[in-house]
């Protein structure tokens, strides 16, 4: 029997996917009303009928915009086989930079904000799987600052959605919390807002977590890699910079993203589960 109880918990969990008008070439806009709040996000579909796609899903930092950061990141524009979700955040404070938080952001750890970004994800990610976007052995997280910060909570909440991730001048609090993933960190030495003392102090965490062993190897210009026998290597890009967004990080962000997926494909916990469903483990190679 459907009561509207049901009705109710459905409308505050499930996708409602609404189409919008972009110019061509800027992705489509979408809403999803989440517990009676409408958010939205730009998504990048491949060309042709839908099958079972990478999927990356990418933050923009605090006070930005998905339609910006859409066009800064172009991650649709480095792997056109991809989905590519820019979601919108909503306001948030931030002691830094926005106390009063009138300017759009994410949630920085899981609990805050009663979840309502990773609820988000969740939404998104059912409604493409549902469409048959989805890949679930591929389905990534990358941010910027504020974005980055998020992508270690959706890393901390959600391991078993992930297979890698790619945080952007940001951190985490609890990265002695994570379970191992593939990672890669781009952190500036001249970060102003995210100091890069603090940045160092994860990636050195994230390091051990993920089990990597020796001396790393260079990657890439600026980016040295050290391997694990976990199958979660771990990938740092140091530059001098600033906070910015490096130009150079789409291309490299998508070569280390197209090098993982998960062991196994786990999905969605069953109707009335909760995330995390299992930890997922990697066996050594």
């Amino acid at each position: 029997m459907v009561t509207m109880a049901t009705v109710a918990a459905a409308a505050c969990l499930m996708a409602a996917t609404i189409p919008g008008r972009m110019d061509q070439g800027e992705g489509t806009r979408r809403t999803w009303t989440i517990e009676g709040t409408e958010r939205e996000a730009i998504v990048h579909l491949p060309s042709g009928a839908p099958r079972p796609c990478p999927l990356i899903l990418a933050f923009h930092g605090h006070g930005g915009s998905a339609q910006r950061v859409s066009r800064s990141m172009h991650l649709q524009d480095e792997w056109p086989g991809a989905v590519v979700v820019y979601a919108q955040g909503l306001p948030t404070k931030s002691q830094r930079v926005d106390p009063e938080g009138k300017r759009p952001g994410w949630q920085n750890r899981p609990g805050e904000y009663g979840d309502r970004d990773l609820k988000l994800m969740d939404s998104i990610v059912d409604s493409l799987r549902n469409e048959g976007w989805v890949d679930d052995t591929r389905v990534y997280a990358t941010g910027h600052s504020n974005g980055a910060g998020f992508t270690y909570a959706l890393w901390l909440a959600r391991p078993e959605m992930l297979a890698a991730v790619a945080p952007v001048a940001g951190g985490s609090l609890a990265a002695r919390q994570l379970v191992p993933m593939p990672c890669m960190h781009i952190a500036g030495r001249a970060d102003a807002i995210v100091p890069f003392a603090g940045q160092e102090r994860v990636m050195n965490v994230v390091r051990q977590v993920n089990g990597c062993e020796g001396t790393g190897k260079p990657w890439a210009k600026e980016c040295t890699r050290w391997e694990s026998p976990l199958g979660t290597p771990f990938v740092a890009m140091v530059t001098d910079g600033g906070h910015q967004y490096p130009a150079e990080a789409p291309a490299l962000i998508v070569r280390f993203l197209r090098e993982h997926s998960a062991l196994i494909p786990c999905g969605p916990p069953a109707p009335g589960e909760r995330w995390p469903r299992v930890v997922r483990t990697r066996s050594a190679k």
